[in-house]
């Protein structure tokens, strides 16, 4: 199943970056959805290529019921990002992995910061599958509007995030 998120923020993509690496900002993001952060690691310097890696733990009580059957009350996610230099207009490119413990679930994405006149879109393109026999097909398709709502979220928070810190 394919996925596709698109929002544009009046910030630059290094104030963006900084936001999506901020520890405060992420566990914010996570208790937002209903969950909590469980660690986040950020190797390298931020401002040259680096990876982020944020485990969050979260209810499945908006999940379809068949899939709360399959991975009880809730599941930790993990969010692997490895992100390119900034290129010299300061945009920058990410590839991202989500996996889901206890269940064959992947997320591939790639997200760009894209640096316009008027801030920077933040574009996020990706796919979601599983690899459950006969239930994978449904399970993805239950998953990608949810994961997609949640990227968007993402970049909508940190618009919000900046105005208040």
């Amino acid at each position: 199943m394919a996925l596709s998120a698109s929002t544009t923020l009046p910030y630059d993509a290094a104030t963006l970056t900084k936001t999506f690496t901020d520890e405060g900002f992420v566990r914010s993001i996570s208790e937002h959805v209903g969950g909590s952060l469980v660690s986040l690691t950020v190797d390298g310097d931020t401002s040259g290529p680096f990876t982020l890696t944020a485990a969050r733990q979260l209810p499945t009580d908006r999940l379809p019921d068949l899939a709360k059957k399959l991975v009880g009350s809730s599941l930790t996610v993990t969010q692997k990002e490895e992100w390119d230099a900034p290129a010299a207009d300061g945009s920058r490119t990410a590839s991202v992995d989500l996996s889901v413990g206890g269940v064959p679930l992947r997320v591939s994405a790639v997200q760009r910061l894209v640096v316009l006149a008027e801030g920077t879109r933040v574009d996020v393109e990706g796919s979601v599958s599983s690899s459950i026999p006969f239930l994978g097909d449904k399970i993805a398709k239950a998953a990608e509007p949810m994961i997609g709502k949640a990227l968007t979220i993402q970049a909508a928070q940190a618009g919000k995030w900046i105005e208040n810190n």
